[in-house]
């Protein structure tokens, strides 16, 4: 614009440039759209910080990153993973304290019932615990099998409610029926039942598959409506003198009782089950689900090792000619 005589010869254009003459030293010019003494766009001026960075010996302005040391780096890569616990993730140790915790509150309900057998005998309070845990035990169970988020109230609820029950049904056993040493039994035949098929299973010589479940729900479903079945026969006493009904009586296969070819039919879906439960906890710890699902694998290995119990203390009791 300067160049044409046009805009030279006009007074705006004249009046500009005396401005412009007097605000820089010498008549120097700045470069297009800057003044002069100011740094070329992106640069800062001689002295300070580039932008983005703190002056020296100042530290970074507050919500500006800071940049870290190569000493910082080496401890922020330094330091090790967060674990399990950080992250609260599922593991091992935490499914057996919980199940050790579940099966110790049995237990605990166990010894009251047990001991109350030996304090007031056969009296209207111990069957009322005994058959009062069975109905209440086998409410919890169902609440907690369909209860989306495990609750450890509930859960420990249901072993406290299932201890009081086994304890009154052995006691009845061991001493109304004079079976000695059938509780040890028991307890001993399910404790060798649990390692093994943990043995099994921990050598990858036992493991479940989609068609053997559909088996497995299938027969457990049959012998669950056999159960009911049989407890109402029992109950309207249509079984006569049988001490445990249809289980009692004698099959065509050499009169082995039909209690012994059903509990063993028993314990090996009790084993399934507990290889089920074996693989559940392990795709659990693999895929790190919430540490609070380990109270779900606690009541399934409970719920487990119970029917597992109870199926063979009824096993002993039957082929000790005790019927």
């Amino acid at each position: 614009m300067a160049g044409n005589p046009a805009f030279r010869n006009s007074p705006a254009f004249t009046e500009n440039a005396q401005r412009a003459s007097q605000a820089v030293p010498g008549g120097q010019q700045a470069p297009y759209g800057q003044q002069y003494g100011q740094p070329q766009y992106g640069q800062a001026p001689y002295g300070q910080a580039p932008y983005g960075q703190a002056p020296y010996g100042q530290q970074q302005p507050y919500g500006q990153p800071a940049i870290p040391t190569p000493e910082q780096l080496d401890q922020q890569f330094g330091r090790p993973s967060a674990g399990p616990l950080e992250t609260e993730r599922l593991t091992y140790d935490g499914v057996i304290m919980k199940t050790a915790l579940t099966l110790g509150v049995t237990a605990l309900g166990f010894i009251v019932t047990l001991g109350m057998l030996f304090v007031s005998g056969t009296s209207p309070a111990f069957f009322v615990l005994t058959y009062g845990g069975a109905l209440v035990g086998f409410v919890l169970a169902l609440v907690n099998i369909f209860k989306k988020e495990p609750s450890p109230a509930l859960v420990l609820a249901y072993a406290a409610a299932q201890g009081l029950f086994l304890g009154g049904f052995s006691g009845i056993l061991e001493f109304g029926m004079g079976l000695d040493g059938i509780i040890f039994q028991a307890l001993l035949a399910t404790a060798c039942v649990i390692a093994a098929t943990l043995a099994l299973y921990a050598f990858r010589i036992v493991r479940t598959s989609p068609r053997m479940n559909k088996i497995f729900f299938i027969v457990l479903i049959g012998y669950g409506l056999f159960s009911l079945v049989n407890f109402g026969m029992m109950l309207f006493g249509a079984t006569g003198d049988l001490a445990f009904g249809m289980r009692s009586a004698p099959s065509p296969l050499f009169g082995i009782p039909w209690g012994v070819l059903l509990g063993g039919l028993a314990v090996l879906l009790g084993a399934y089950s507990l290889v089920m439960d074996f693989e559940g906890i392990e795709l659990g710890v693999k895929r790190g689900v919430h540490k609070k699902y380990g109270w779900s694998a606690a009541f399934g290995l409970t719920m487990t090792i119970i029917w597992l119990y109870v199926e063979i203390l009824r096993i002993i009791a039957i082929v000790r000619g005790n019927n």
